[in-house]
């Protein structure tokens, strides 16, 4: 656990220290990807199906809003529609608009999710969103998940009946917006994948609010399971075709990335929760502290090594009385005595160098020195 700890530190690291340069590389790749999936779906205008045109244009994307995705990725798409039919184009604006005063008046923040709505349904993975969604976001991102989920609906409808659609006379333009119509509105399986996402969202969003030891964990699961039962109701009630396998084999990949969002977003320690309870002049407060697992710095030991040693003096030796004197003595005690001069007289200043007995003794050796010669 220490070294995946660890490895999210660096990745947070790295991402703090690189992200003036890693966020447009993210919204360039994202753009990249949400254009080439409006030409592979649609594709007919030839003109937009260039890489150099879709490069240059997700390179732009990569310094302006999240929203300008959007707005690039359906203006491709309604080009390729007028290309088809002028009907179907119109029909198409009217229903973008009708989203984008919805989307931009609720949920102009969430603008990265209705994009990555449209990438997973189309890759065939759509059981990721409500979940991710519901742990990361709050319940007014369901807007955007259905918003982009009509959007996805309605482009495969259309590209499935490009045929027909393009067999179609002008005098039958009606029945052209009548088929663009009702594949947002008499679409069942559409509807209920809808309603599967925003119970599930709202579900997982109010379990992991609760205070309750591993409410991410409980809140993933439970939403995995409701929007299995969701959407197999719907099956049972619509005949809405859906595959059980599928189902299961997401569901669990839902799990997977759920996990991998807690680890990184909400990695906390539920064995070393505190509860403390206090209280002011109008309150009482109780308090629930759950520590968060991280990486603890790690401490620097600096140890200093002092090669330069004392040097040894040399030994001293006395020519005139022939005394050698070591340099070191341990517990070395010196003793002093002073006797009377010879005569009884009044000590001067020169009688004060004689009659003076000298004691040096020590743990190893002692040095006994006579007295001075009297001058």
């Amino acid at each position: 656990m220490s070294n995946l700890l660890e490895i999210r530190e660096k990745l947070k690291l790295l991402y703090s220290r690189n992200e003036f340069i890693l966020l447009p590389v993210l919204k360039f790749m994202l753009a990249y990807l949400a254009i080439c999936m409006v030409n592979g779906e649609l594709g007919y205008m030839g003109k937009l199906d260039n890489l150099g045109l879709v490069l240059i244009v997700s390179l732009l994307c990569s310094f302006l809003p999240n929203g300008c995705i959007i707005l690039f990725s359906a203006a491709f798409s309604l080009m390729h529609l007028y290309e088809l039919s002028l009907e179907v184009a119109v029909a198409a604006l009217a229903i973008y608009l009708i989203m984008f005063l919805l989307f931009f008046r609720l949920g102009s923040k969430d603008s990265v999710i209705l994009i990555f709505t449209v990438l997973l349904l189309a890759l065939k993975i759509p059981y990721v969103i409500p979940v991710a969604v519901g742990l990361l976001a709050t319940p007014l991102a369901a807007i955007s998940v259905a918003c982009g989920t009509v959007v996805y609906y309605m482009l495969t409808n259309i590209s499935d009946n490009a045929t027909i659609i393009s067999s179609m006379g002008s005098d039958e333009a009606t029945a052209k917006l009548r088929m663009v119509i009702d594949s947002v509105l008499g679409n069942r399986a559409m509807l209920v994948m809808i309603a599967a996402f925003v119970i599930t969202i709202v579900v997982v969003y109010l379990i992991r609010r609760m205070s309750i030891d591993y409410s991410w964990s409980i809140a993933m699961v439970a939403g995995v399971i409701i929007d299995l039962v969701v959407l197999l109701v719907g099956d049972l009630v619509y005949d809405t075709q859906l595959s059980l396998g599928m189902a299961v084999l997401g569901s669990i990949l839902a799990l997977f990335i759920a996990k991998v969002l807690e680890f990184f977003r909400f990695c906390v320690d539920y064995s070393r929760t505190e509860k403390v309870q206090y209280e002011d002049d109008e309150y009482y407060y109780y308090v629930k502290a759950v520590p968060k697992m991280n990486m603890p710095a790690a401490s620097k030991t600096v140890k200093r090594i002092n090669t330069q040693r004392r040097p040894v003096r040399p030994v001293e030796e006395d020519e005139d009385e022939d005394m050698t004197i070591a340099p070191r003595r341990v517990n070395r005690s010196v003793v002093t005595e002073r006797t009377g001069t010879r005569d009884g007289h009044a000590r001067t200043s020169q009688a004060r160098a004689g009659g003076r007995s000298v004691t040096i003794s020590g743990e190893t050796e002692s040095e006994t020195a006579g007295d001075y010669e009297e001058i």
